[in-house]
């Protein structure tokens, strides 16, 4: 089991990131101040329970869209990869690619994973919904499969409540 304590918790800065999409553009944290970000980390492409979570994310998609979200999946697999799984599993939102495991790392989400003969890098299923300041709102550091999309959109708008002026 997973015991390693999270770097980052609600109220720190988000570090910033660059990284291309499975659509070829170039996404930054910085480029989307302003904006609620809902970032969620993966093993694998094509695999049974990132299947599951992708698809509900890409079930939620309009309601994450409506309040005002941008939905980004990362794992260290290739932009190439990511084209085929977005493709098949018709996934609006943007997955990054990040084979370097430099935005994984900065996140907490790399884990090692026992191999034949040693330990290997992997990746923790794990989201973060990062608010319109920059700041990390909301932790979710070992994330379900088939229904955290809906997990995630409750948080985001029960934040989105408390930040109406009035």
């Amino acid at each position: 089991m997973d015991r390693d304590p999270l770097p980052l918790r609600p109220g720190d800065p988000a570090p910033d990131f660059k990284a291309v999409a499975q659509t070829g553009e170039t996404y930054s944290l910085d480029r989307l101040r302003g904006r609620w970000v809902v970032l969620y980390f993966y093993p694998k492409d094509i695999t049974p329970g990132c299947t599951l979570e992708a698809c509900s994310f890409r079930d939620r998609w309009e309601a994450l869209q409506a309040a005002g979200a941008v939905v980004l999946g990362v794992s260290a697999d290739s932009v190439d990869s990511h084209r085929r799984f977005a493709r098949w599993f018709k996934l609006p939102f943007p997955l990054l690619a990040d084979p370097e495991r430099r935005i994984i790392r900065a996140y907490g989400a790399e884990r090692h994973i026992p191999l034949l003969g040693g330990l290997g890098l992997g990746t923790r299923r794990m989201t973060y919904l990062i608010g319109p300041d920059g700041r990390i709102l909301e932790v979710w550091p070992r994330a379900g499969t088939a229904g955290h999309a809906a997990e995630v959109l409750a948080a985001l708008e029960r934040h989105r409540q408390e930040n109406r002026p009035g």
